[in-house]
């Protein structure tokens, strides 16, 4: 094969040529100019392309075709080989520049390079303000500082109320924080967050946050729907109230109101979104001015209230807010008294004056006050305490009639927290806009911090100013009902409310059509990333480049939240996804700060892993004591698409922080496990498999690598390596295309191991350098792991066989053969019978072991252990079958036990008989030095005459089968008339006669209660030393012993206890 050239066979590729090349690249080889994929060969099936060592893969198609540079001429001639292969400096600083060099793992750069190109024209006009700024003011400020905030002052108190929200902007602000740091580290393109937590953290995290994020951004577009229809059924216009039935949240609203105009308003919006996105980012500039004019028309009015002609006049009752349906009157107040048995008695409610007239007793019960007294009404100190209710009490522990307004949900601290922090989301805005801001790496950070600053101090000093101007009870009234089901916030508003209540609804509306813009196209970002296969088919877009199916399902999960029908409800559920999005923003800043990766350059320098890592902790402790249930759905979900996600293979490569963590981890614990071997309880087979290539690069025993994955089932090291002859320099190509060969194969039999193929002129050395310096400090094998050379006898691969025993055993690791591998089972397979152990010599328990680890794969589950042992002539085989049970029951193994007796030690007329024809043909083919095919020709004939199957000299008396002996009891040898008497076989050795026969009756013994076996495991004998000759009678002697056996698992310890029977 010439160097530089690869040709190999890819099955089951929908497009072998762009995998390979795809795979390819990921080494760091290039594909380019004369490496490059010619097609696929139609008669073989095979691809042929050329692999070279060229890392440049972001040539563009000008640079490849232009002509080379004329290097006689230029003044950088010690340069040559460089400059004609490599990108020219000119050129790519000016695509840096222009930000068409965006690499991507795969080597690709076509669709970003378009995507910045079609974005080059808006950048150059959005700033700080308009890019960033701006947009998450209008983001962050929205539904619930409409209409939850004034009702969280009064359950919570002025002084936990602020606590909630200084512990949610302190979360945000943090989270900000780290987002600069990741959002100036470089280019973002499209993506926004997403991108920056999945590059930062890798393809499993970034996907599984992807879709929570997702989730959240759709769920937000329910809460804002349902804010708008609340403001709408409850305040703008009652009278539109389709269903009447029961109350909803105080309200004399029906939930299925909330669910017919929620499902009307989705499907308007939506409807918008599809027409087109321009007319969302139009309205988007004056929806934010509305909110803006309404915030500042309420701190107008905070100060104004004082001199608000009249006040905002409601009827109060012990601390309780009477609806505005019931008049202010004794008549009232005795209803009141009957219908709820907690009221305080209250009897005589009128005494006779100095004068003899009636006056009516109020006692301080029973009043008409100001609800908005204003900043001098003295109500703040009333404000500071807490009044946490449950659902239907007027006040704490005071259930309420029906003419109070009562609670519609059971608050607590943690619940009021979950239902503000959606209120302070939104951050994100800016970032998702990086692809349009003219310097991404100066606006994110200063617009962000900025906006969440300014949101901060919004909603603190609403806080604080709440507390200061409005009546405790009117506060708690969460729908108004004290005031004629007016708006609390919009009363306080000046000049007038409809300021706040148009503002706040075209507010909601406007948040809603941003959530439904953005969550389509995060869909669609991670669709494209293709690390959810079920999600692919929303990466398509429609042919003006809209996500059309990404809004389809976006709008049907929407409807799910507007279905739930409670603002309330929905809002837990969106701070849960959002708290988790924002912990991972965090958490990566934290592990790219303490790692320290020579890319981690953030040019925002006002970050530490210290304040990073307090916003993980943050997000994690408000998720949980917000609800704890709805935290632990969230992290089942984001394990769960996690797991899938590694569960495929996640095959992209972003250079992300878990994989560094991951380098810091592997080099903790290799330094650890440098101290010292393991101990015999934690020993397991730590496999080196080593597996033949095919010419097409294919590996040759693919059985192999299905029954090391059976033994090993995903636990422990496995490395599968390869050896092809050669220099590296010219056979980089190969070695690199081999390397993906057997990678691929990995993944085909789902084994978790590693590949490994390295070049050598001499195979043999070759593969004595993997068993030597294969694995990293104590990671490192213990097992070899073959397949028997079944063509040794005519391939002459005795040698490299028996040598490879030898480096083995040199470097006391264990060693594992398999003899008849073709017929072993696939991880498809299932086997059932017996797994035969012959253990013939003590190798430190390897031979008990491996079948109980192969038992624990689904292949061999449903087969059952027996065990042999050989007893020689001294020994007794009662008392071995004694002790081999209490063996077994103390290392918790099942299994049968028999005890065999190899009591004959005569050798047999076929022992020397077979022992003769060996020796005869390696003295044949040693003396008479013939090529490779005359051995195959010469030795195929001895072997013939030794076993009597016509070969053409004089016949002997026939072999009886059973005894395999002369039925004559002569020995008769095989006379070769056609050899000279030079040639003529002298007596065998004895060593070989001895070994022979060890062989031939270990064989009867095995083949007559093992032949119906599903797998025999014996102990391989040991090869002979070097120099001493002999390799060949081994082979011949490991043949004899194994022959007429399917599958046959040779094993040869390392020489230490690899079980023991201590807990």
């Amino acid at each position: 094969m010439a160097s530089g050239s690869v040709r190999f066979t890819v099955q089951e590729a929908e497009d072998p040529a762009a995998e390979l090349e795809v795979e390819l690249r990921n080494t760091g080889a290039s594909l380019t100019s004369y490496g490059s994929i010619h097609g696929e060969n139609k008669d073989t099936g095979s691809i042929k392309s050329g692999v070279t060592g060229q890392p440049y893969n972001n040539l563009s198609d000008i640079e490849r075709d232009a002509e080379p540079y004329q290097v006689a001429d230029c003044n950088l001639a010690l340069f040559e080989n460089e400059i004609t292969s490599r990108p020219k400096i000119s050129s790519l600083l000016s695509r840096l520049a222009n930000s068409e060099y965006v690499p991507n793992s795969d080597g690709s750069e076509t669709e970003t390079a378009l995507q910045k190109s079609q974005l080059q024209d808006q950048s150059n006009k959005m700033g700080t303000l308009m890019g960033v700024y701006l947009p998450c003011l209008q983001n962050i400020l929205g539904v619930i500082l409409f209409l939850r905030l004034t009702w969280i002052v009064g359950v919570a108190g002025t002084g936990l109320s602020f606590l909630i929200v200084f512990i949610c902007c302190t979360c945000t602000l943090l989270t900000a924080i780290s987002m600069s740091a990741i959002a100036t580290n470089g280019r973002v393109p499209a993506g926004g967050s997403y991108y920056m937590i999945s590059r930062a953290l890798g393809p499993e995290f970034g996907g599984a946050v992807g879709v929570l994020f997702y989730l959240g951004t759709t769920f937000a577009s329910s809460l804002y729907i349902l804010g708008a229809v609340e403001l709408l059924l409850t305040y703008i216009a009652p009278s539109m109230t389709i269903v009447k039935g029961s109350a909803t949240e105080g309200a004399s609203v029906d939930l299925n109101n909330y669910r017919i105009y929620g499902t009307l308003i989705l499907i308007l919006l939506a409807f918008v979104v599809f027409v087109g996105v321009k007319y969302v980012n139009y309205s988007a500039m004056v929806f934010l001015m509305v909110v803006l004019l309404s915030i500042f028309a309420i701190y107008i009015g905070i100060f104004a209230s004082p001199f608000h002609k009249g006040g905002t006049p409601f009827c109060s009752f012990n601390g309780t807010a009477i609806k505005d349906d019931y008049p202010c009157s004794f008549d009232m107040m005795n209803a009141m008294l009957e219908d709820n048995a907690s009221a305080p008695p209250f009897t005589n409610p009128f005494y006779l004056n100095d004068n003899g007239l009636l006056k009516m007793q109020f006692n301080n019960t029973f009043r008409l006050k100001n609800g908005i007294p204003g900043l001098k009404g003295g109500v703040f100190s009333d404000n500071g305490g807490g009044s946490f209710m449950s659902s239907g009490e007027a006040r704490p522990g005071v259930a309420a009639s029906p003419a109070q307004a009562a609670q519609d949900i059971t608050t607590t601290f943690t619940v009021l927290l979950a239902i503000f922090f959606p209120s302070v989301t939104g951050i994100m805005a800016g970032s998702n806009r990086s692809g349009d801001l003219k310097d991404a790496q100066l606006s994110i950070p200063k617009g962000t911090i900025g906006a969440i600053l300014t949101t901060s101090m919004i909603y603190l000093t609403c806080v604080l100013f709440f507390g200061a101007t409005i009546d405790g009870v009117l506060l708690r009234d969460k729908f108004g009902e004290s005031i004629g089901g007016g708006l609390v916030v919009a009363e306080l508003a000046w000049p007038t409310p409809w300021v706040i209540l148009i503002g706040s609804f075209l507010s909601t509306v406007g948040a809603g059509l941003q959530s439904l813009t953005g969550a389509p196209r995060l869909l669609q970002a991670i669709a494209r990333d293709n690390l959810i296969p079920v999600l692919s088919v929303f990466g398509v877009a429609s042919k003006s480049g809209e996500p059309t199916r990404a809004l389809i399902l976006t709008g049907l999960l929407s409807e799910v939240g507007i279905l739930i029908a409670s603002l309330d409800k929905v809002a837990p559920i969106i701070t849960m996804f959002f708290l988790m999005c924002y912990a991972f923003v965090n958490l990566a800043c934290t592990l790219q700060s303490l790692l320290k990766a020579p890319n981690w350059r953030p040019r925002f320098r006002y970050y530490h892993w210290a304040a990073s890592f307090a916003g993980v902790c943050l997000c994690v402790v408000l998720m949980f004591i917000s609800s704890w249930y709805y935290a632990l759905a969230a992290f089942v979900v984001a394990v769960v698409i996690y797991k899938y996600i590694e569960f495929r293979g996640a095959e992209k490569e972003w250079g992300d922080g878990i994989r560094g963590l991951s380098l810091q981890a592997a080099r903790f614990a290799l330094l650890r496990l440098e101290d010292g071997p393991p101990h015999t309880k934690n020993w397991r087979p730590q496999l080196l498999v080593l597996t033949r290539l095919e010419a097409d690069l294919l590996p040759a025993d693919r059985n192999l690598l299905s029954f090391a994955s059976q033994m090993k089932i995903g636990k422990g090291l496995s490395l599968v390596s390869s050896v092809i002859e050669g220099n590296f320099v010219e056979s980089y190509g190969e070695v690199t295309a081999a390397k993906l060969s057997l990678k691929r194969a990995i993944r085909e039999e789902k084994m978790k191991a590693f590949s490994q193929v390295i070049s050598s002129p001499d195979i043999t050395q070759g593969l004595s350098y993997l068993v030597q310096n294969s694995g990293l400090g104590g990671m490192t094998h213990n097992t070899v792991m073959l397949s028997w050379p079944n063509s040794w006898k005519t391939k002459g691969t005795w040698k490299t066989f028996v040598q490879i025993i030898r480096v083995v055993s040199a470097a006391h690791h264990a060693m594992l053969v398999m003899k008849g591998h073709d017929h072993f089972p696939s991880n498809v397979d299932r086997v059932t019978g017996h797994i035969d152990i012959w253990w013939v010599v003590h190798d430190g328990g390897l031979l008990m072991l491996l079948p109980f680890l192969l038992r624990q794969h689904k292949v061999w589950r449903a087969c059952k252990l027996r065990i042999f042992t050989v007893a020689q002539m001294e020994d007794n085989s009662l008392q071995m079958r004694r002790d081999l049970e209490s063996f077994l029951y103390q290392l918790r193994i099942e299994a049968e036990v028999e005890v065999v007796e190899m009591l004959d030690s005569d050798i047999t007329a076929y022992t020397y008989e077979r022992t003769l024809v060996m020796e005869e043909r390696q003295r044949m083919v040693k003396d008479l030095n013939l090529s490779k095919k005359e051995q195959k020709r010469d030795v195929n004939h001895i072997v013939d005459s030794a076993h009597g199957r016509g070969a053409p000299h004089e016949p002997g008396p026939a072999l009886d089968p059973a005894t395999r002996q002369p039925s004559s009891g002569q020995l008769s040898l095989p006379s070769f008339q056609s050899r000279p008497d030079s040639l003529q076989m002298p007596a065998p050795g004895l060593d070989n006669v001895r070994r022979m026969n060890t062989a031939v009756k270990l064989n009867e013994i095995v083949v007559h209660r093992s032949h119906k076996a599903q797998l025999v495991v014996v102990n391989l004998p040991g090869p002979p030393k070097a120099g001493t000759g002999g390799e060949e009678s081994y082979m011949e002697f490991v043949e004899v012993m194994t022959e007429g056996l399917e599958r046959v698992l040779l094993v040869r310890g390392g020489g230490r206890e690899v079980i023991t029977v201590f807990s």
